[in-house]
């Protein structure tokens, strides 16, 4: 840190002496590290979130005079709706009514913090355009902020940030000392931020810019323009990952943008392809792009042209996950990371048999042994351990907040080459980049009609094997003997009868041996009444059994 940067700053002080006086005690007894916002809403009790909680600050709702009060002691709010604390980095965001009014405050907490970009060190000082990606609130201001500090002060370049909402350098006249040595050009009103760019490389001479959330054509354009004069960029724009980019007409550009080309019958047979691809139109913008998972997990494309050929040609896009381990960067090679060879079990000879039912396959489903005792369960056909779901064009905060509901040992990830299995929209399941990607991961990709909660729900009961209001020992017997059925009627051709059980059980047991190619039916009256298990290709008659005609029919098929 440069001398300009050793004087104290106590700007967690200075966010609490903007709130009500009766506030103010609370808030101060809240661990400064953990409080992520104040939010103040007319008519409600104000709250404090923090990391995993939300803390009432008073039990009496908030007036308007309180409100009023808060924003008598910032900035002016500016057409964004957002204003700031001079020199500080704390963000005040109103919510209007229909008459303009202010009816809510949230007061975010702002913080420079060294050594954010230990992870992406090595590529700040190359001099090439760097894109940073990542949903709200991962922390990509945060690090823009660090990038202009070590290029400013560490690489002694000659550093420009175009400041839009004052997040960068916080708000009033003098930048706050997060930036270091690096000069900050306000924007007066968020539909100039291109101009401002243009302006910054014509008047000012620098050698990098820092730009905060490119989001219409128009900063695009701007953008590769300044890369085109031979200026560093470093910048960030609205998207999680490299498809999320390439798949947007507006932003697309970055990245090299798209266009839909019409081979010739000899190109397309040599290729291996059909008659019309998508192809990249032009040289990316930036020359690397970062896509934040975590504040503590990157993955780094370092050539954006090769990804995003990659890409559109449904290949493994591959890139570098860093990840920041006890103040370690570990790097790991996604290239490497090959998904096991997807084996389909061999039928046996079709025989005859009455009462059987057709049955629904989730691709990529393989046999696997029975479990041991104790051992947790898991879709068929994937991994022990943790379940790795991939959301392609699904809420992934919506699947998050699903998997947790359903307790079930799943982790949403960010990228399909890292997934064991796929969730995606009816529509857009036969995507030929998703189908590309999965097939060569050897994932199941599984379809929902709508991008809701119940519809992931349905999904999940089915793939995790859920029965709900059913005893865990039992679901846990139910599946073990059925999976150990599975596996002698693959090896020895035979039928083999379950034992009998409840219809919820015997509907989860029938979902399991489906996903395996074979045939069930159920035979017998209750409460005596069981499954039996038939090989592939066994021809039968009649009708299913009520209980086992899924109440989520066309939910969660194998697309």
């Amino acid at each position: 840190m440069s001398p300009r940067d050793s004087t104290p700053h106590d700007d967690f002080q200075l966010l609490v002496t903007v709130l009500p006086e009766t506030l103010q005690t609370a808030v101060r007894a809240l661990p400064p590290a953990e409080l992520l916002e104040v939010v103040m809403d007319l008519g409600r009790p104000p709250e404090a979130r923090l990391i995993g909680r939300v803390v009432r600050l008073a039990p009496t709702p908030v007036t308007r005079k309180e409100l009023e009060q808060v924003l008598a002691q910032v900035g002016s709010v500016g057409d964004d709706n957002r204003a700031g604390i001079e020199r500080t980095l704390h963000r005040v965001s109103v919510i209007r009514n229909r008459q303009g009014k202010v009816v809510g405050l949230t007061l975010r907490v702002g913080r420079a913090i060294l050594g954010t970009i230990d992870m992406l060190k090595d590529l700040i000082g190359t001099g090439l355009n760097i894109l940073l990606l990542g949903r709200p609130g991962v922390g990509k201001t945060t690090k823009l902020r660090e990038v202009a500090r070590v290029l400013a002060d560490d690489l002694g370049k000659r550093v420009m940030v175009v400041d839009t909402s004052n997040e960068i350098g916080g708000d009033g006249d003098i930048p706050h000392p997060g930036i270091g040595a690096a000069r900050r050009m306000q924007v007066s009103r968020p539909d100039r931020q291109h101009d401002v760019m243009i302006e910054a490389v014509e008047n000012h001479m620098p050698e990098a810019i820092i730009v905060d959330e490119i989001g219409t054509s128009a900063e695009a354009a701007a953008a590769r323009t300044i890369a085109e004069r031979g200026v560093q960029l470093v910048a960030t724009a609205h998207g999680n990952t490299l498809e999320n980019l390439v798949l947007n007409p507006t932003l697309s550009d970055l990245v090299g943008g798209v266009h839909t080309v019409t081979l010739s019958d000899e190109e397309a047979r040599r290729r291996h392809t059909q008659k019309t691809i998508s192809e990249r139109r032009a040289p990316p913008t930036f020359h690397v792009v970062v896509e934040m998972a975590t504040r503590d997990e990157v993955v780094v494309h370092r050539d954006t042209a090769q990804a995003v050929d990659r890409l559109l040609a449904g290949e493994r896009v591959g890139g570098e996950q860093r990840r920041l381990v006890e103040g370690q960067v570990a790097v790991t090679a996604l290239e490497e990371v090959e998904a096991p060879p997807v084996e389909a079990p061999a039928p046996p000879a079709p025989r005859a048999v009455a009462n059987a039912r057709p049955s629904r396959v989730m691709p990529g489903a393989r046999p696997s042994p029975a479990r041991e005792e104790g051992a947790s369960i898991h879709p068929p056909g994937l991994r022990q351990g943790t379940t790795r779901v991939y959301a392609h064009a699904v809420s992934r905060d919506l699947l998050e907040r699903v998997v947790r509901e359903l307790g079930v040992d799943a982790k949403v990830m960010g990228r399909v080459e890292l997934a064991d299995l796929v969730l995606t929209l009816r529509s857009r399941a036969n995507d030929p980049r998703l189908r590309g990607l999965a097939n060569r991961a050897g994932v199941p990709v599984l379809a929902i009609k709508r991008n809701s909660a119940s519809e992931m729900r349905r999904v999940l009961r089915d793939a995790f094997l859920l029965a709900e209001g059913e005893n865990e020992g039992r679901v846990r017997e139910a599946v073990h003997e059925a999976e150990a059925a599975i596996h002698r009627v693959l090896q020895e051709g035979v039928e083999v009868p379950l034992a009998p059980t409840s219809p919820r059980l015997r509907k989860l047991q029938h979902r399991l041996v489906s996903r395996y190619h074979l045939e069930a039916v159920s035979h017998g009256s209750e409460p005596r009444r069981h499954l039996v298990v038939y090989p592939l290709g066994t021809l039968v008659e009649g009708a299913w059994e009520p209980e086992e005609d899924t109440e989520d029919e066309g939910a969660g098929e194998p697309a």
